[in-house]
């Protein structure tokens, strides 16, 4: 059992797992990881290290551990805006449902779908309004124990709604569709950079003497088109490359025909991402409730997120032909689509839980909590613009 060990980001010592099977599995990822290095020639880039340690079948973090995902009033490791409050897919449905029935849209594509609860939620909205109801709720997932959950989600669905969730191994050649993607591209694996007198390098995970995982350094391929605004941070800085995000996106422009795209995520354009204060990145991990800044300590139990660049997304939706449809707080998003109306109605209406929702209105939408942490970028192609429920507050103009 590997000894007790002090983190940086985190009060006091993070513990290693008394569960044996997850020190097992944790030691059978960092092997794999190993024999990875060992096969590259004694270096692997963060991004695949991040992809081995989330995703790697049966021992990463999502690919083995699907409950890690806290329902409404749950336990978690982190809980995501839908599974913290209902209020979230009952204003989300408002405009999606208004904007899908002017374009006369008849599918939803959602993914990484988590436990499936934003899905389930949106379509009883949906269903229970009188505008539009959707023909098919597609969710792409890319981890089979995800899936299996979502499964689990949805077969408690009412059977007419339930039939019109189908699972996409693959994006067919084109789509029409609204889109949506909440905590998705935080969890996408990140390249690291690192900047030293000389300039920038990339970091990735080694080998030590001793066996264990520890970071390295070498030069950036010929040819690397880094952003601008790197030039702001001190030598000696971290931070992070987003190539795996602004490649789904760019997948996006090449496959969606006529219809909008909906990012929730926390992040920041890129010259307050840059911003010398920031020298360190944004790379965070989190495991049993505890936030800590060591990717490379028990692979396969911690989540692995980094902060989103908007400006590298923008970019990357414009060179394959998507519009900016807008870019602005969770806050000021859900304002404008009515939370508040929602939240009203239903503590007139007496509802049970009107104190929960009350409190899960305050972290969807409080300054110090989700609602100006977490962004929304909105992209589309042959929609109305500008689309109302972003006409107010919108900060595009800050990605620039």
């Amino acid at each position: 059992m590997e000894p007790t060990r002090s983190l940086p980001g985190q009060a006091g010592p993070l513990q290693a797992p008394d569960d044996a099977a997850q020190r097992e599995r944790s030691d059978a990822l960092r092997q794999c990881v190993v024999r990875e290095i060992r096969a590259a020639g004694g270096w692997i880039g963060f991004d695949r290290y991040m992809q081995m340690a989330l995703y790697e079948p049966g021992l990463g973090y999502y690919a083995a551990a699907p409950g890690v995902l806290g329902a409404w009033g749950g336990s978690s490791d982190f809980i995501t805006a839908p599974e913290l409050s209902p209020l979230f897919a009952a204003t989300l449905a408002r405009p999606l449902g208004a904007l899908a029935a002017r374009c006369g849209l008849d599918t939803v594509v959602e993914f990484g779908a988590g436990s499936a609860r934003l899905a389930c939620d949106l379509l009883r909205e949906f269903a229970a309004g009188a505008d539009w109801l959707p023909r098919q709720y597609a969710i792409v997932e890319v981890s089979s124990a995800m899936r299996a959950r979502q499964m689990e989600t949805v077969a408690q669905l009412p059977a007419e709604l339930a039939r019109r969730v189908a699972w996409w191994d693959r994006l067919p050649e084109r789509f029409d569709a609204l889109v949506l993607g909440n905590e998705v591209l935080d969890a996408m694996p990140v390249r690291l950079l690192h900047r030293r007198p000389e300039g920038w390098l990339e970091r990735g995970v080694i080998e030590d003497a001793q066996g264990a995982l520890a970071w390295g350094d070498r030069a950036l391929p010929d040819g690397c088109a880094l952003r601008p605004t790197l030039d702001q941070l001190p030598v000696g800085s971290v931070t992070e490359w987003h190539e795996a995000a602004t490649g789904f996106v760019r997948t996006l422009g090449a496959h969606l025909g006529r219809g909008a795209v909906l990012l929730f995520d926390y992040g920041f354009p890129a010259r307050e991402y840059d911003h010398p204060q920031r020298s360190g990145g944004t790379l965070r991990c989190h495991r049993a409730h505890r936030a800590h800044d060591d990717p490379l300590w028990q692979p396969g139990l911690s989540d692995i997120t980094a902060h989103i660049d908007f400006s590298a997304m923008a970019r990357a939706a414009r060179d394959t032909g998507l519009d900016l449809l807008g870019y602005t707080s969770q806050a000021r998003f859900l304002l404008n689509a009515g939370v508040l109306d929602v939240l009203d109605t239903r503590m007139r209406a007496g509802d049970a839980a009107a104190l929960r929702l009350a409190a899960g209105a305050q972290k969807l939408l409080g300054e110090h909590e989700m609602g100006e942490l977490f962004k929304v970028l909105a992209l589309g192609r042959g929609v109305p613009v500008p689309w109302p429920v972003l006409a107010e507050g919108d900060r595009s103009a800050a990605l620039d």
